[in-house]
Formats: C-alpha cells, sequence, structure tokens
C-alpha cells in the first residue's frame, strides 16, 4: 500500500480516503488518492506532476495518474456544496485536512512505511460497523446527506449503520432548506450510483428518516404508506415494494444503473391513485408518465434514461401479460419503446420488469420466464429485413406495412413454440 515511484520520492505522502478504508475491510482497492503534506505546486510541478484542480491543488502522478492533493483546509462561505473557499500551504497538516473529511472511516490515512494515523478513531468504527460524521463542519456540506446514504448502500451487507448523532446532523441539514442548494446534475449522479451498490434499499431508507427524500425525490417519497392488494403484493406498502425492485435491480443488473433507474420510477403511478379506489391501482403505468417526466426533467436526465424509465413505466404490465398478448400487440410494445432503433431498450425493459417481480415479499427467487421471452420474440421479430421487400418491388407505406406483417409472423411462430414446450 505504499508509492515507491521517483516522482513522489522525498515528499510527505499519505494513501487516503477510500483505499484505506477498502483496504482495511479486505475490499479490493480501486483507486488510489494521495495527501502531500508540507509541500508547495512548484514543487509538484518541478518533479512531473500535472495540475489538474482550479480550486485547489490536486496533480496527477507523471506514471500512475493518481492523484496528488496537497493537505488543504476548508471553510464555509456560501450555502450549497459550492460555497466552500481552501486553502493550502506547506502549514497545514495531515490532521488539519483529514478533519475535513465527511466520515471517520474516510479519513484514515497511511503513511508510506505502512503506519495508519487515524485521529478520529475510524478504524473503531470500520470494527463497530458505524458511519460516523468527522466534525460538526459535516453539516456545512448538503452532499453529504446524499454521499452518507449512498455508503450506507454500499455497506449494508456488512452491517454498517449510520450514527445516531450524525442521522440527527442529516435532519438538520434539510430542516435548514440547504438540500435545495444541491445542482440536479450532482443529485443525479449521487443517485445513479447509490443504484449500483449493493442495497439501494437503504439508500432510500436513509434518505427517508433524515426527509431527504421528500425534498430531493419527492415523488418516490409519495409511494411510501400507499396500499397495493396482498394478492399481488404481500408487502402491501409501495414504498417497501419499491425498496425491494430496486434491491433486485442491483442483482439482476449488477452495475447497471440505467436498469436500476428505470426499475427506481417503474410504480410512480401508483402514488396518483384516488384513495376511494385504493388498493387497486388501475392505470397507473398511465398515471405514472407524468411524474416519471417530471422527476427526469428535473434530475436533466439524459433524453435515453428519460425515454427507457417511461416505457418501463408505461409498458411494465404488458410484459408480465406476455403470455396473454396477441402478437401484434407484442408487436407495438416494441413500436411504442422504439425498439427497432434503439434495441437495448428491450433487455433494460426486461430486466426491470424481472425485479418489478421478483421485489416482493416472498417471491425473490420466482421465475421470471417473460424477460428471457420478451428479448427472444425481439431477436426474432428484428431478424426480418425490409431489403426483401424492396427487392419485391414494393414502396413506402407497402414497405412498412409488409415488414410489421413479417415480424408479427416471427412473433407467432415463436410463441406456438413456447406454447407447446
Amino acid at each position: 500500500m505504499t508509492d515507491g515511484s521517483d516522482a513522489s520520492a522525498g515528499l510527505n505522502c499519505y494513501l487516503v480516503g477510500g483505499a484505506v478504508r477498502d483496504f482495511l475491510l479486505g475490499r479490493a482497492v480501486v483507486d488510489r488518492d494521495w495527501v502531500v503534506v508540507g509541500a508547495r505546486p512548484g514543487a509538484m510541478l518541478a518533479r512531473g506532476f500535472k495540475q489538474v484542480g482550479a480550486d485547489f491543488p490536486v496533480f496527477l502522478h507523471p506514471e500512475t495518474q493518481e492523484e496528488y492533493a496537497l493537505a488543504r483546509t476548508e471553510r464555509k462561505t456560501a450555502p450549497g456544496y459550492h460555497g466552500f473557499s481552501f486553502h493550502a500551504g506547506p502549514e497545514v497538516t495531515l490532521e488539519d485536512d483529514l478533519a475535513r473529511r465527511d466520515l471517520t472511516i474516510n479519513a484514515i490515512a497511511q503513511a508510506a512505511n505502512g503506519l495508519l494515523v487515524d485521529p478520529f478513531n475510524g478504524q473503531a468504527d470500520l470494527r463497530a460497523r458505524v458511519l460516523r460524521h468527522v466534525a460538526s463542519a459535516f453539516i456545512e456540506d448538503p452532499l453529504r446527506v446524499l454521499r452518507v446514504a449512498r455508503f450506507t448502500a454500499r455497506f449494508a451487507p456488512l452491517g454498517f449503520r449510520v450514527a445516531p448523532e450524525t442521522k440527527a446532523l442529516m435532519r438538520s441539514i434539510v430542516e435548514a432548506g440547504e438540500m435545495a442548494h444541491l445542482t440536479p446534475e450532482r443529485v443525479f449522479e449521487e443517485l445513479k450510483k447509490a443504484l449500483v451498490e449493493p442495497k439501494p434499499s437503504a439508500f432510500l431508507r436513509v434518505l427517508r428518516a433524515c426527509g431527504a427524500l421528500r425534498t430531493v425525490f419527492p415523488e418516490l417519497d409519495a409511494l411510501y404508506g400507499v396500499p397495493q392488494r396482498a394478492q399481488f403484493h404481500p408487502e402491501i406498502d409501495v414504498g417497501v415494494h419499491q425498496e425491494m425492485v430496486s434491491d433486485q435491480a442491483a442483482l439482476i443488473a449488477p452495475g447497471d444503473a440505467l436498469v436500476g433507474f428505470c426499475a427506481l420510477l417503474h410504480d410512480l403511478g401508483k402514488a396518483k391513485t384516488p384513495v376511494e379506489v385504493l388498493p387497486a391501482h388501475l392505470l397507473h403505468e398511465v398515471n405514472g408518465a407524468e411524474p416519471v417526466r417530471a422527476m427526469c426533467e428535473r434530475l436533466r436526465c439524459p433524453s435515453e434514461w428519460s425515454a427507457c424509465a417511461l416505457a418501463v413505466c408505461t409498458e411494465h404490465l404488458h410484459v408480465h401479460r406476455l403470455l396473454e398478448l396477441r402478437p401484434g400487440s407484442i408487436c407495438n410494445v416494441f413500436d411504442r419503446i422504439d425498439a427497432w432503433r434503439k434495441p437495448d431498450r428491450v433487455r433494460v425493459l426486461a430486466q426491470a420488469c424481472e425485479a418489478d417481480k421478483r421485489g416482493r415479499l416472498g417471491l425473490s427467487d420466482a421465475d421470471y420466464p417473460q424477460g428471457a421471452l420478451l428479448q427472444a420474440l425481439f431477436h426474432k421479430a428484428r431478424g426480418v429485413s425490409a431489403a426483401q421487400f424492396v427487392e419485391n418491388g414494393l414502396q413506402g407505406v407497402q414497405v412498412g406495412e409488409a415488414l410489421r406483417q413479417a415480424r408479427i409472423a416471427e412473433i407467432s411462430e415463436t410463441l406456438k413454440h413456447v406454447k407447446r414446450s
């Protein structure tokens, strides 16, 4: 866990942050970040480092390309997570730098000789499986609310929990209105990272417990407390169902934040169901289109993410009932989601629907043949080429209609084989 490279030889360097934390947890170390104490920018440049930090001095090692940051302190100057001034100088100590970090488990440093520097007892919190803030300055950065929730989603399988005093500070941040200062882009980035963690449900629960879910993701918060029919949803509560769906999406499509995002938004329409018709949710797939669009617009999602989320919301019931649909209706699903031009949408739809089915009490291991069948039907239908119809002299709309009928025929034939088997 030491550097040992010529460019940093003689510098007072410490490995910090996630690399040290994950090493102590016995997890794979992916990225290594370093803090340099007692140096000036000029000394780094003279050694061949390339400066990349605009607000504070961060440098890339000329050989390893790892980040080396000069030890710095920070001071709150305005609302939001951008409202900080930074100071980096030779007089800033390692402890000063560690004190500005969010959690004690992220505030452990390792010297070149392997010795650990742990002024805030991060090792003890690692052993106790506690996510605890380093200092009261935690309250100055609203982004830390999302980060703590995301770390909970990552480490929940190891038994980590948020310390009560840290929960209290997170509530204070929310109540002070600081979450409103987060940019949509940064909120979306944190959400994407949380969705590929092992337990996205923990992310949702932590945010809800401190009031941040209602502030940042009101469409999701509105799902809690809404009942469903126990016949289809033994877990009853739509919010609980959504937590289970998100965890299933992380299992079914590991590392795929798009599938996780679509699964997250698939049932937003259930919050729109009139109270007098509960626990039924007729047309929730239609009613969900408006809140899906609103959430995607607010978060400034990429257009493809918005399109996929809308497709899963509006089509998931059709996929669940796939074997009941006529071949032409199945072809219509592919048409509506623009699958012929965007074929990966079929996979995303299939996996998000599988997460929906398995994200129910007692059904986590349930078979979901509809997912594989949907993709198989699309594969067969997509194999039909328009060229053959052009060669036969068809033109314009004639080609389109012939192509559609041929696709439906392929879907029909495939369904016959499935139903006979």
